[in-house]
């Protein structure tokens, strides 16, 4: 399986509901560094998995709806417990919508969003 993984990062603001995030039930900020892994099995005809330039593009593009946010706020994630996790899986569905047919010739996207130096959390879906 090849891949190729693009960078970039989003600034939000939210809270998260739950006796388990204990002070993060406040508002509070967040700053996500978040990769996005094209993968596929073989290589296009330009032997490349995606052309890097759009891969970012398409990364900037998701995240930009959400950064400088209050995640609270936003209609589209009415009734989603914003962790890390979740956030990792709205931005895959969203990066596979914009792909379109592209994302057909690709295999697999994983998105992973780093909270800090030491943690950080994915999803991986099909293409």
């Amino acid at each position: 399986m090849f891949s190729v993984t693009v960078r970039d990062h989003m600034m939000i603001a939210h809270t998260l509901r739950g006796e388990a995030f204990g002070p993060a039930q406040r508002l509070h900020g967040a700053t996500h560094v978040v990769d996005a892994t094209f993968r596929r099995a073989d290589l296009n005809s330009d032997g490349v998995v995606l052309d890097i330039v759009r891969a970012s593009e398409e990364l900037q593009a998701v995240l930009s709806e959400l950064s400088y946010r209050n995640l609270d706020d936003e209609p589209s994630l009415a009734g989603i417990n914003t962790t890390t996790e979740e956030l990792a899986r709205v931005i895959a569905d969203r990066l596979a919508e914009r792909l379109g047919e592209a994302g057909g010739e690709l295999d697999g996207l994983v998105v992973t969003l780093h909270e800090s130096h030491i943690s950080s959390a994915s999803y991986e879906r099909a293409l």
